[in-house]
C-alpha cells in the first residue's frame, strides 16, 4: 500500500497589517435553497473576493464560514452590506471580529 505524504506544501506567514488588512473577522452565512448549484456557485463567488482569506463549507446552523481581512471596521461593514447583502441566496449572516489569532505549528498524528 502506498503511503501518502503529510506535507502538501510550504506557506508564508503574511503580515496582514503590512497589506493594509488590520481588521480580521469570521463571517457566518446561511444560503437558500440548499442545493449543490447554489452552494457551489456561492463558494466560487465568495472565494474570489479580495477581502476573503479563506472559505469553509460547514454543517450545522451556518453553511459557510468566511475569514476576511480588511482595512478597518468601515470596510468590514461595506463588505457585509455591499457584497454579502447583495446576494439573493444569502438569507442571513453574522460577523465576529478577531482580536487575536494563534496557530498550532506542531501537529502530531492522533490515535485511531
Amino acid at each position: 500500500m502506498r503511503q501518502r505524504g503529510v506535507i502538501r506544501g510550504y506557506h508564508a506567514d503574511i503580515d496582514l497589517g503590512a497589506l493594509n488588512r488590520r481588521v480580521q473577522a469570521m463571517v457566518s452565512a446561511q444560503v437558500r435553497p440548499l442545493n449543490r448549484f447554489v452552494i457551489d456557485s456561492f463558494h466560487q463567488w465568495v472565494v474570489r473576493l479580495p477581502e476573503v482569506l479563506a472559505v469553509f463549507g460547514t454543517a450545522g446552523n451556518d453553511d459557510f464560514l468566511i475569514h476576511v481581512a480588511v482595512q478597518d471596521i468601515d470596510h468590514l461593514h461595506g463588505f457585509l452590506v455591499d457584497k454579502l447583502s447583495d446576494r439573493r441566496e444569502i438569507v442571513s449572516f453574522r460577523s465576529s471580529i478577531i482580536y487575536r489569532q494563534m496557530t498550532n505549528t506542531t501537529l502530531e498524528r492522533l490515535a485511531d
